[in-house]
């Protein structure tokens, strides 16, 4: 039986693979049956749906009545009264948020109901199949022919659920109710600087896989050697004996590999030349795993990743971080980004900036971003969704934390790219928070100890001189790199105040400026001193490289933010109108007069 990790605090972790994390790797390279398109949906904002009235409730009912709208119940004859049907019932796209589909639900927050009829016919009697979803915002409940497959809460993060059983060789009816609801107790909490979109915000599909199958791999070059490739296998329905075999082409690497009594390899490949992967040279390695029947096949590069002092090392040389922070949002498309064409664009935009790095903010984004930064060989940070203010005593909120962790971490840890996972985002000092994020990095580092660990924490003034900044957030201790989000010039000081500023960073770490910025409309201009203009804004970016230039341990930065972005917080008729505006690029996709300010330095900056 699959066990979602949100029930349990913590299982052990076996060869150092992300066993909690119940999810198939890699279902990129499976051959799947898409169920992206139009889904009849009902908008439920009493969840009369669930009949039992509560959403979290709906576990407790002993027996399924037809008025329930996951059993999608047709009327039998002119006597029967039923109170919903999906069939006359107006549709929407999936992938997408509701919010932006129909101007009725822009605000809306609560449950809504989505059916999809589907056909589907096995490959091979004996086959698994499952169900899976790229993201849906918040929590989702999911029922295949009126059985329940399970539920998953967190909305950036994907989930699946074995439905072989359920199953029917022909037509089946897929209804998921989900409610973006925001709650103190969430991960993240109810207050947020982006739009809650709520619904099916990434891809739906199904797929099947052999009885015996590759559940999760993790292939990576050896921290400690660079000549040395560490993988770690695991498998299902396999038996000491039971062979995986595995070819690197290129490599000139085939092995065949026997598995333990738990259906686990555990080995190491030597390797004499090989070209490792970087933002110069993004290289992709083919490798490609079988057992039995299963195959599958990824390109995976191969870099290490490491800090010395206050130094950045990748491959074992020093590098400087030119970033820039993104939202998971299309803005000209005015959406959740979701496709490989809203990665293109994004990313696209990010080198014309001049940048090797990418900070996607502030939870995990999609699984194309991160495949098509490795293929771009831009380097990137990861986020979870640990945002503000928690509940930081509260036991369940940190299991939600930490799943959907997990749930990243399993996903992209072949991915090269990655190479910073992030804990949280400006979040207050204190005992409970320490003790909170203490537990993700310990879990992080169990997994993963091939990548780098940091935080967005906040800067102080000190208290005798205002004009010397300080970093001592006592979680410093615990992160590979100092970072620290600051707004001279825009919410502290004017831009010229920058050239005032000293700072004191209480540790020997290398330092990442992962936010600073200032708001700015497209196409309102003035001189360097009126707010919200294009001018006001560079004068901000000018003068922030110039005092960031003179803090020894620097080692990169992604100021806030590639694009203008949703946000109910921002207001302000006339400027804001609803979104932040802080991106160097419009909604409209208009590149503001910072954008070239940045451009500038980042191409001169060796």
């Amino acid at each position: 039986m699959r066990i979602l990790l949100t029930i349990v605090l913590q299982v052990a972790v076996l060869t150092g693979l992300l066993a909690q994390a119940d999810l198939n790797q890699n279902t990129w390279s499976r051959e799947k049956m898409s169920l992206n398109g139009k889904w009849k949906v009902i908008v439920d904002p009493y969840d009369n749906g669930s009949y039992s009235y509560r959403l979290d409730r709906f576990d407790e009912m002993s027996r399924s009545p037809r008025s329930a709208f996951y059993m999608d119940a047709k009327v039998k004859d002119k006597t029967d009264r039923l109170e919903y049907d999906f069939d006359t019932a107006e549709s929407l796209m999936v992938p997408g948020s509701w919010n932006m589909q129909n101007d009725k639900y822009y605000w809306y927050e609560g449950s809504m109901w989505y059916r999809r009829l589907f056909s589907y016919e096995k490959k091979e009697e004996g086959n698994r199949v499952f169900v899976r979803f790229e993201g849906a915002n918040y929590h989702t409940h999911v029922y295949l022919n009126g059985k329940k497959l399970g539920q998953h809460v967190g909305g950036f993060t994907p989930f699946e659920f074995d439905a072989t059983d359920v199953l029917r060789e022909g037509d089946n009816s897929l209804v998921v109710v989900i409610n973006n609801m925001r709650h103190r107790e969430g991960v993240p909490t109810v207050n947020t600087d982006w739009f809650n979109y709520g619904g099916l915000t990434r891809d739906v599909f199904v797929y099947e896989v052999p009885q015996k199958h590759i559940s999760d791999y993790k292939i990576q070059l050896n921290k400690d050697n660079p000549k040395e490739i560490a993988v770690e296998i695991a498998t299902e329905g396999m038996t000491t004996g039971d062979v995986v075999a595995l070819s690197i082409p290129e490599l000139r690497i085939k092995q065949s590999l026997k598995v333990d009594a738990q259906g686990k390899v555990t080995t190491s490949l030597k390797v004499k030349k090989m070209t490792y992967w970087s933002p110069q040279t993004p290289k992709l390695y083919t490798v490609v795993l079988q057992a039995g029947e299963d195959k599958v096949s990824d390109k995976i590069g191969f870099r290490t990743i490491a800090v010395d002092g206050s130094k950045i090392l990748l491959n074992g040389e020093q590098v400087f971080l030119k970033g820039i922070s993104i939202h998971e949002e299309n803005p000209i498309r005015g959406d959740r980004a979701f496709s490989m064409d809203d990665a293109r664009t994004m990313l696209g935009w990010a080198k014309e900036l001049g940048c090797n790095f990418v900070r996607l903010a502030h939870y995990p984004h999609n699984e194309n971003i991160v495949r098509l930064a490795d293929e771009m060989g831009m380097l990137v940070w990861e986020e979870n969704p640990v945002y503000w203010t928690i509940a930081w005593d509260n036991e369940e909120t940190y299991k939600n934390a930490e799943n959907q962790l997990a749930e990243v971490m399993t996903r992209d840890k072949n991915r090269a790219s990655v190479i910073i996972w992030s804990m949280a985002n400006e979040t207050p000092p204190g005992e409970a928070r320490d003790a909170f994020l203490k537990r993700l990095v310990s879990f992080t580092r169990s997994n993963d100890d091939t990548r780098l660990i940091s935080m967005a924490m906040e800067k102080r003034k000190d208290k005798k001189n205002k004009k010397i900044m300080i970093v001592d957030d006592p979680f410093a201790e615990y992160v590979d790199l100092l970072s620290f989000n600051e707004y001279i010039g825009w919410y502290t000081g004017k831009p010229e105040d920058c050239d005032k500023i000293q700072w004191k960073i209480m540790y020997d770490k290398p330092v990442i400026v992962s936010e600073f910025g200032g708001g700015a409309l497209a196409g309102f201009h003035g001189d360097e001193q009126t707010q919200w203009t294009e001018e006001f804004q560079a004068a901000i970016y000018r003068e922030q490289v110039k005092m960031l230039s003179k803090i020894p341990q620097w080692a990169g930065a992604t100021p806030w933010i590639l694009t203008d972005f949703r946000s109910p917080r921002r207001p302000l008729g006339g400027i804001q109108d609803g979104y932040n505006r802080k991106g160097l690029i419009s909604e409209t996709g208009d590149k503001k007069k910072a954008f070239f300010i940045l451009q500038s330095f980042y191409n001169n900056k060796k």
